[in-house]
């Protein structure tokens, strides 16, 4: 497993240099999800990791655009649909693989993550 990920500024813009996380927030290291995944009782493995991933290349392509967070779970459910769909990643985030996942991948969950009523236990 490649150490933390350091930000390269390259022409003003940063770069992550960990190629497993090509959409990384230049601001996220691997270390630091991997130490908020153990405060929360997970143990951070393959799986956790494909997740977050997919969360933050969901993030990056759509930049230019505030996140619907029915759009995102529709997404997440496709991608994972093979494993199981969003009961697979309820078992990997069992706090809620949108509001829990976004917090270990570095990103801002999107507004009604946390309405009791859509799901999540966060």
């Amino acid at each position: 497993m490649p150490s933390l990920i350091d930000v390269i500024r390259q022409g003003g813009e940063s770069v992550p240099t960990d190629p497993e996380f090509p959409h990384a927030p230049s601001e996220w290291t691997r270390q630091q999800a991997a130490d908020l995944a153990r405060a929360e009782q997970l143990v951070p493995g393959k799986d956790h990791w494909e997740a977050i991933r997919a969360l933050q290349q969901y993030f990056f392509r759509h930049q230019d655009t505030p996140v619907n967070v029915h759009e995102l779970h529709d997404a997440l459910e496709e991608k994972f649909h093979r494993q199981g769909g969003m009961r697979y990643l309820y078992q990997l985030f069992p706090a809620g693989p949108v509001a829990q996942g976004c917090r270990l991948a570095g990103l801002k969950a999107p507004a009604g993550t946390v309405d009791r009523g859509f799901g999540s236990v966060v």
